[in-house]
């Protein structure tokens, strides 16, 4: 039996999977059906009305995207049905869906956000009337509180159902709904309480009028005063597609693009709402520190200051990259300080083990964040998906709503969004997995997947978790031919990229705890705020980053960088895919990007580093023409290629694991970087969020 139907839609006859709507048929046709409720990552709804077409022989317009084109039948002679998405029969049915829907809509363009970018305005323009028939008086309906990121005017609303429907499916936290009926019917929030989703932002994104708009955003810019810039965003590891929209020298407001491999099209709350800390705390000068007070300084006397503090010897200085380093000041800064002799680098949070052995498979995530869905059972160890990675762990719960997903988790018991065996919180439990239903889960499933935390791999038993979780991953038979089902899930931007430049200790050099532990002279923070700096004594510090935030506080040299909207840059993500930014603005005051900082500096230190430009440093990156080096391709994630190196022997573990937990996550999910913390708008949803963790019994 055929698994395709034929439809003759507008004369032409085109065959098409059985599963298709008839929408989608009618698009694979060539046609443009006019929809408001229906999305292709949400159920349908068919609630709108607007996709109308014409099925010759039925009584009455068809919802075209609610009718599978399995269920259809063909015609009484065998041929195929004829579907028409035009003419006089079908524009007479939209004009008057469309005078529906415009009742009670009220006469806001002028002052709407959507305004510009609305799907009820294009449609109007195509199917609405000049007049309105309606005499009575329009309905109003109450403004809802949906927290400090979205805005609500509901009188807009047209009850598409579209953030009903994302927040119960997509984002997995059920929280709004439609209440009563008929002209009554509107949608609100359950208690009508802040929403408290990570995605809930991207109701904003699919809401086709203006009833749902950025509440930051609110009356800034209309959208065609907007310079449109694709970038990839840093706040956390997956190097989400994004768009910067910006006004003047100013970031305006931030926007998913479509990235199938990555995100898809959503986009965490923090990523779209912390253009706001781009513009505050700013260092835009260089600033010495004298008599316990800083002071503005010229790039001259702040070089020359630098070349002092390092004169102490490379033995007594060291360097700590930070969450949001780039690739290319990365590796300025590790071929300047190698050049000067110092073996003090490292990238990597304190007590991390992981990075050193060179072989890049074992700290990137192999299975790619796109192979979950190709996943049939998940092991999580010591990671919350939900905070560390949030538009990811909507995609697992895709997997597992619409798959046959079965997750496990060893680590802290938290909301996930979807079901999950708890398996215990701490490395002993690990070893008592064998014995446990989910090992035979994890054996008996075609494409196993285990997904290591970075703060798993932190701490004094590391290198045996991670010798560990790599020989439970070849027993369960998580690397087959064609599947590489073990890898690491970051949370910081930079520190893939920063491995892969070999931002580490170099042989006999100290690791982040040790070069904050007080022993050094000079110590050199590149966007390290994340830290502990209360041991660092009497050491002299100098910073270099775009915020004021805990490093410049305490440092005694300030150089400014660039932030990530202002820079072209390369980034790594967490599963190994190399990506770049693109400059959305003009980096603030005097302020330059990391890598042009330390080739000034290699200047005035003597040891004048090989490149000029940015294009020659990516050269240099990139290598000779035909060297495979990570960064001679971009825009891919090297997935299966890991097979060879995870399937090496695995040494022994030497000791027993460790009975402790694994840890928190140290900050909260608004506020992990120095721009969230400079954030007026994270700073609402943080306060808010730790409100909300107290339960609140309803009568």
């Amino acid at each position: 039996m055929s698994d395709t139907f034929k439809l003759n839609i507008d004369g032409q006859e085109i065959e098409v999977p059985k599963h298709y709507t008839l929408m989608q048929a009618c698009e694979e046709a060539g046609a443009e059906i006019p929809r408001f409720c229906y999305h292709e990552r949400l159920s349908v709804a068919g609630n709108c009305r607007m996709c109308l077409v014409e099925w010759q022989g039925a009584p009455k317009p068809i919802a075209s995207c609610a009718q599978i084109v399995g269920d259809m039948r063909p015609n009484q002679d065998g041929s195929a049905p004829i579907v028409r998405t035009g003419g006089a029969y079908v524009e007479k049915a939209r004009n008057g869906v469309m005078e529906f829907l415009l009742i009670n809509h009220p006469l806001d363009c002028p002052i709407c956000d959507q305004g510009g970018e609305c799907d009820l305005q294009d449609q109007a323009v195509a199917y609405g009337r000049s007049n309105s028939r309606f005499e009575e008086n329009k309905r109003a309906v109450e403004d809802k509180y949906m927290g400090p990121l979205v805005k609500t005017i509901m009188t807009r609303c047209i009850q598409c159902t579209r953030c009903v429907r994302f927040v119960a499916e997509v984002a997995g936290v059920e929280e709004m709904g439609m209440i009563s009926r008929g002209e009554n019917a509107e949608i609100t929030t359950y208690l009508e309480k802040s929403l408290t989703s990570e995605l809930s932002g991207n109701v904003i994104d699919l809401c086709p009028v203006g009833a749902l708009t950025s509440k930051p955003y609110a009356f800034n810019a209309r959208p065609w005063e907007l310079r449109k810039t694709s970038s990839i965003d840093v706040m956390d590891a997956m190097g989400a597609a994004i768009r910067i929209d910006a006004k003047g020298d100013a970031v305006m407001r931030i926007l998913p693009e479509l990235n199938e491999e990555v995100n898809e099209e959503w986009l965490s709350d923090k990523s779209r709402f912390v253009w706001d800390g781009l513009g505050r705390q700013r260092l835009d000068r260089p600033y010495i520190r004298e008599n316990g007070k800083l002071r503005a300084a010229t790039w001259g006397e702040a070089f020359e200051a630098v070349k002092a503090a390092l004169a102490v010897g490379p033995d007594k200085t060291g360097i700590v990259a930070g969450d949001l380093i780039e690739v290319e000041q990365a590796k300025a800064a590790l071929d300047l300080f190698r050049s000067l002799g110092v073996k003090n680098t490292d990238c990597r949070p304190a007590g991390a083990g992981y990075g050193t052995s060179g072989v890049r498979e074992h700290y990137i995530l192999n299975p790619t964040l796109m192979g979950v869905e190709e996943a049939d059972a998940l092991l999580l160890i010591g990671t919350n998906p939900r905070v560390e990675a949030a538009v990811w762990n909507a995609r697992i719960r895709k997997s597992w709503l619409w798959g046959n997903l079965k997750v496990g988790l060893v680590g802290e018991a938290v909301d996930l969004t979807y079901p999950y065996e708890h398996l215990g919180t701490g490395p002993t439990d690990l070893g008592k997995l064998a014995s446990s239903d989910f090992y035979k889960v994890l054996k008996d499933a075609k494409r196993p997947m285990i997904v290591v935390g970075e703060r798993a791999l932190v701490g004094p038993d590391c290198h045996d978790l991670s010798n560990f979780v790599r020989k439970l991953s070849q027993d369960v038979g998580v690397v087959t031919e064609g599947w590489a089902g073990f890898g690491v899930l970051h949370a910081a931007a930079g520190r893939v990229g920063a491995l892969d430049v070999g931002f580490v200790p170099a042989e006999g050099g100290l690791a982040t705890a040790d070069i904050l532990g007080g022993g050094l002279s000079t110590v050199i923070l590149l966007g390290a705020d994340e830290i502990d700096l209360s041991k660092l004594g009497n050491a002299k510090v100098i910073y270099v980053g775009s915020h004021g935030d805990a490093g410049a506080s305490r440092a005694d040299i300030v150089l400014p960088s660039a932030a990530y909207t202002e820079m072209t840059a390369t980034y790594v993500n967490t599963e190994g895919r190399v990506q770049m930014t693109t400059r959305a603005t003009q980096p603030k005051g005097e302020a330059r990007e990391g890598w042009a900082i330390f080739r000034a500096l290699s200047e005035v230190c003597g040891k004048p580093l090989p490149y000029d430009t940015a294009d020659q440093l990516r050269a240099l990156l990139r290598g000779k023409e035909g060297e495979n080096t990570v960064f001679s391709g971009r825009g891919y994630a090297p997935g299966a290629r890991g097979v060879t190196a995870l399937s090496e022997p695995v040494p022994e573990v030497s000791s027993s694991l460790s009975s402790a937990s694994f840890a928190a996550p140290a900050v909260d999910f608004y506020l992990t970087n120095p721009i969230a913390r400079a954030s007026k708008t994270m700073a609402e949803c943080s306060a808010l969020a730790s409100r909300l963790d107290t339960p609140v019994a309803a009568e």
